[in-house]
């Protein structure tokens, strides 16, 4: 008989466009109509905005409405005070949630309450996921020169690394990700899954690349557009079209500077349907500085698209395996980002091939085998 386990879900917002949105959408679907579990969903932003995913009705929601992200808006003397009330109301709001509730897991996404949720003594396992990599996690730089700078992220680590042992259990995306973190004993990869089926294949007829990615410095939307502006001199009869979330406008004005032609590359908002996105494309490109995972990776690739990316930490390398089903691109090279897009765009044969490659790949991240690996941390945490 199948246990019908209660799960709690910690993550900062669920009303956007992102990867780590999406991420949770589909583990809840799962965990709820799949597997039977009474799934909740805690949020901290968004107030009064839905899910941007399509998420079950039998998913409950519930939004603290703290609007963390007020802090942006604040001067720094105001910001400590304003952080300090929101994180006491919000470990109260939490605890006296988790006591209600007596989920048999808790699974943070490691943003605010990972600094106290192992102090709850709700009788749950608490489980960590993390999105990225340990290089960006928070990203410290402490190559600056900023001595404070440096010394504040030392200590900032310290401290995680202590409320990172005391989890149950840490769920890292990738073999890379998994050697990230040698201080803990406690890490176990589960990739994240494809949140549709994979049912349909790009005939890679139509002129058109695609990339995915919010309009911010780490999705490296202003490489591809130097890419882009070398490619489009060569390939007349070719278009680019690029969603996210975020603010364009720095983009137009690079693209103006580059001389790129707006009729022919696109810069759209955020798209719901990315599946349609895929399936009416021939090549998908991902200009990344870092990824986590790159979800929209396997997305393409389960439609038969293959995809040319920066060989960037930490994703891209552990799903794609070079010149079999798409191209890794060394970290951050322009032009050969753009001649390895214009061989695809000259040689269908070779499109096809690396299409029919991907969606075999994309295989092993079908919601089913995910979902399973899912259940049997569950099941070998509560048989322990």
């Amino acid at each position: 008989m199948m246990n019908r386990y209660k799960i709690v879900i910690c993550t900062p917002a669920i009303y956007s466009a992102g990867g780590v949105e999406r991420v949770v959408a589909v583990k809840a679907n799962y965990f709820s109509e799949h597997l039977g579990y009474d799934v909740t969903i805690i949020v901290t932003e968004g107030e009064g905005r839905k899910c941007f995913f399509p998420l079950s009705d039998s998913v409950e929601v519930i939004n603290y409405e703290l609007d963390f992200e007020e802090l942006w808006r604040l001067p720094f003397w105001k910001k400590v005070l304003v952080y300090l009330r929101k994180q006491h109301e919000f470990k109260r709001r939490l605890k006296a949630d988790l006591l209600r509730i007596r989920p048999d897991f808790v699974i943070t996404t490691l943003r605010r309450e990972i600094n106290f949720v192992n102090k709850i003594n709700d009788g749950s396992f608490k489980i960590g996921e993390l999105h990225v990599n340990r290089a960006n996690y928070r990203n410290f730089d402490e190559q600056g020169s900023n001595w404070v700078k440096r010394l504040f992220a030392r200590f900032w680590m310290n401290n995680l690394l202590e409320h990172l042992k005391r989890l149950d259990k840490m769920v890292v995306l990738t073999d890379n990700a998994f050697g990230d973190w040698p201080e803990l004993c406690n890490v176990v990869k589960i990739p994240d899954a494809l949140p549709f089926r994979i049912d349909g294949k790009s005939d890679l007829s139509v002129k058109r690349v695609v990339s995915i990615g919010r309009y911010a410095y780490d999705k490296g939307n202003d490489l591809l557009l130097q890419a882009w502006a070398i490619i489009e001199k060569k390939m007349p009869d070719w278009t680019l079209d690029i969603y996210g979330n975020g603010n364009q406008e720095p983009y137009q004005m690079q693209m103006a500077e580059l001389g790129i032609d707006p009729h022919r590359c696109h810069l759209y908002g955020p798209v719901s349907d990315v599946k349609k996105e895929y399936l009416a494309s021939s090549i998908f490109v991902l200009p990344s500085r870092f990824e986590g995972f790159g979800l929209v990776i396997i997305e393409a690739m389960a439609c038969g698209v293959p995809v040319v990316t920066f060989d960037c930490e930490n994703g891209p390398r552990s799903i794609i395996t070079n010149d079999v089903d798409g191209f890794l691109v060394p970290p951050f090279d322009v032009n050969l980002m753009a001649e390895k897009l214009i061989l695809l765009m000259k040689e269908q044969e070779l499109r096809c091939k690396m299409g029919m490659n991907a969606q075999a790949a994309a295989s092993q991240y079908d919601i089913d085998r995910i979902g399973q690996q899912w259940k049997q941390l569950f099941d070998e945490l509560k048989n322990r």
